[in-house]
């Protein structure tokens, strides 16, 4: 069976890592399978959705390294959706209610107080056309629920009717259908709920393998009925675990916790990002996964944890300074240029600091150390200034190399009696301004004999 799998956010806000862990799944489930990639925007919510952020959500996904064979706007299908509600309805398996909220309320409180499960009673199905009439006449609109097949012949006695599937992520799952209340799929409004326009996509648009969050795992027993009954084979499902912050919070969109604009506008690497989002909450260990090809190598959707992957946002550095710290010149040249880091001496220095930096970006300030020297002339004891006086009479002639450093520093051990750190932080004092940073027998032939005297206290 071919592989087709969608990514189908909502564009009300932002999306953020734990968005991008159900993208991720879905974009290398279709890698490993030679599958196809849909992104379908659920904007049928016409006054919350908005394009900018449909448009962020697509940059998003780019940076990530996800790209989508298919893009589709629900909100430019309503006519495929009303069609299939006229289907529903002719086939009886559509039907109109009343209800406020209130009732709804009220009615469920009464059923728990009897220890009855919460599920809507059917009460609409017992309306007279006179009842339907008064409701209409009082100007009130119905919402419309799907009727569930929990039944044999008598719709108010439902019974154990289990759903089975052998999900992609947690193996072998069942829900009764008694259980559940019939969903409503239109309000009274007459606006879509998520769950028809879904199903009705997915049949459309030839989805073999839905995987998203474990919070919908209840909602797939409706759905698979909703696929039979619009007489259609209901897909594969995977249900995988979802991200929560350290302290246990659900991500939201509409906070932007942990957005991936957010991310990529601080530095981080987009496969620190996709590397943490994906092995986070499965068997398979966190680490910085340098491509996308090595990340599918990886994936294993039946390898994730059945229970929330808590995770702290420090993990991200850290993985983003593995990254930057293997980083090959090649991979970062045009960004290392942007930064107007160029020339004969980018590709030796962005060797020599890489190992020094947390982000791409913290190499600018370094290149302007090599290029200019300390912001900030040090301030020495007597006894140190002296020392350095020796030390660049002292600096080898020219050409230099890497064993530079280590012959003048030997030259300096022997005449000075100076070793340690004693010997060492004058002279990175000096030349750079600061106690810690990359190796100075890499720094050295950068600077240059001449850079390096310009640098004499």
């Amino acid at each position: 069976m071919s592989v087709t799998v969608r990514f189908a956010p909502s564009p009300t806000g932002h999306i953020h890592i734990g968005n991008a862990r159900t993208a991720l799944f879905n974009w290398l489930y279709a890698q490993k399978h030679g599958g196809r990639f849909i992104l379908r925007f659920d904007d049928t919510d016409v006054a919350r959705s908005k394009a900018e952020y449909a448009d962020q959500i697509q940059l998003d996904l780019h940076w990530l390294g996800v790209h989508p064979d298919v893009t589709v706007h629900q909100s430019a299908r309503f006519a495929t959706y009303d069609a299939a509600v006229e289907r529903l309805k002719a086939a009886g398996l559509l039907y109109p209610c009343w209800e406020t909220a209130e009732e709804l309320e009220r009615k469920r409180k009464i059923r728990l107080s009897r220890r009855l499960p919460p599920v809507y009673g059917r009460e609409a199905l017992k309306l007279t056309a006179a009842e339907k009439a008064t409701y209409e006449a009082e100007g009130r609109k119905p919402h419309w629920r799907f009727l569930l097949p929990n039944f044999t012949g008598d719709p108010f006695a439902p019974a154990r009717t289990e759903i089975h599937w052998d999900d992609v992520v947690r193996g072998p799952q069942t829900v009764d259908l008694a259980s559940m209340s019939d969903p409503v799929l239109v309000r009274e409004d007459g606006s879509y709920l998520y769950t028809l326009p879904s199903v009705v996509d997915d049949i459309e648009l030839g989805v073999s393998h839905v995987i998203r969050g474990d919070d919908h795992v209840t909602n797939t027993g409706a759905q698979i009925a909703l696929f039979k009954a619009l007489g259609a084979k209901p897909p594969a499902f995977g249900h995988h675990n979802l991200l929560t912050t350290v302290s246990g919070e659900g991500l939201s969109k509409r906070t932007g916790t942990l957005s991936i604009l957010s991310l990529a506008e601080d530095g981080i690497e987009s496969m620190a990002v996709a590397s943490l989002a994906v092995l986070i909450g499965t068997s398979e260990s966190v680490s910085a996964v340098a491509s996308m090809e090595e990340l599918a190598a990886l994936f294993d959707p039946a390898a994730t944890s059945k229970s929330a992957a808590k995770f702290d946002p420090a993990e991200l550095m850290t993985l983003n300074r593995a990254l930057v710290h293997a980083m090959p010149f090649a991979d970062v040249a045009a960004r290392l240029a942007a930064l107007g880091i160029e020339g004969d001496k980018a590709e030796p220095f962005w060797l020599a600091v890489r190992g020094n930096l947390e982000r791409v970006a913290d190499a600018a300030p370094w290149w302007r150390i090599v290029r200019d020297g300390p912001q900030e002339r040090p301030a020495f004891s007597p006894e140190d200034a002296a020392f350095l006086d020796a030390a660049f009479d002292a600096l080898p002639p020219e050409p230099w190399d890497h064993e530079t450093w280590k012959l003048w520093t030997g030259r300096l051990k022997e005449t000075t009696g100076r070793k340690g750190r004693a010997l060492f932080m004058p002279l990175r004092l000096a030349l750079t301004g600061r106690e810690e940073g990359p190796e100075l027998a890499d720094l050295l032939p950068l600077l240059g004999r001449e850079g390096t005297l310009a640098r004499r206290p």
